[in-house]
């Protein structure tokens, strides 16, 4: 039997809660200022620091702040994606693929700041570093195994879609080197696809881009989705 994780003592409990309130000041200062506005003196001053100097034993500098604003907004945008698959891991793929991207919008909708945070924008002078790329990948990749999961259960029929010329192998090749020899490189290019598709309708409704045409978003989004996921092969063409 594992044993017992050892008790927090006050001094670690303080820097989590002392950290979570900077975090919690930096996205309030992205709601109303965006990435360009955030600094570490701002937020000293959100919290109620003569100075910022206290935060540097937190965050080296504006540019470790926004790493982990970004890395928590990558985190809770796939935990809420994993936990619509894993609540709908008995029905469909056609269905676990709608699950998903409701997911996505939903927490995006609810998060706008945050999602623009990470498929905004580039932020002018920042340069993520390795360590968001584990949390950025973990949406694609959580497509990519919905679609290589349909595929085994018969539940992928891609119909006339053209398959992948070389070049978009190629392309892709940094992705390819990291899965299994045996994936099917259309496979890989139709959840690529997928993630593309999606992200690009969330961002245009998060965004504004089409409030003016559109009455009902959460319906037009629906069949949206199923519409992408019928010409991508993951939903039956007459759902």
């Amino acid at each position: 039997m594992p044993a017992a994780p050892k008790p927090l003592t006050a001094r670690e409990r303080a820097r989590i809660e002392f950290t979570r309130d900077i975090k919690e000041a930096a996205r309030r200062q992205l709601a109303e200022h965006g990435p360009d506005g955030l600094s570490l003196r701002g937020v000293a001053r959100d919290i109620g620091l003569v100075s910022a100097s206290a935060l540097y034993r937190y965050f080296p500098g504006r540019d470790a702040l926004l790493t982990a604003l970004i890395t928590d907004s990558y985190d809770a945008l796939g935990d809420a994606a994993d936990a619509a698959v894993t609540a709908a891991a008995d029905r469909e793929p056609a269905e676990r693929w709608t699950a998903l991207c409701h997911a996505v919008r939903d927490w995006a909708v609810a998060h706008p700041h945050e999602y623009a945070l990470i498929y905004g924008s580039p932020v002018p002078g920042y340069s993520a570093p390795e360590d968001t790329t584990a949390p950025g990948t973990r949406l694609p990749f959580l497509i990519g195994a919905l679609f290589a999961q349909a595929a085994a259960v018969g539940g992928y029929r891609p119909g006339p879609a053209p398959a992948a010329p070389e070049e978009a192998r190629r392309a892709l090749q940094p992705l390819l080197d990291r899965l299994p020899a045996e994936v099917p490189a259309d496979l890989v290019v139709a959840g690529v696809s997928a993630w593309t598709y999606l992200c690009g309708a969330v961002s245009f409704e998060v965004f504004g881009h089409r409030s003016a045409i559109v009455a009902d978003p959460r319906a037009y989004f629906d069949h949206e989705i199923r519409r992408i996921g019928a010409l991508l092969g993951i939903v039956p063409a007459a759902g």
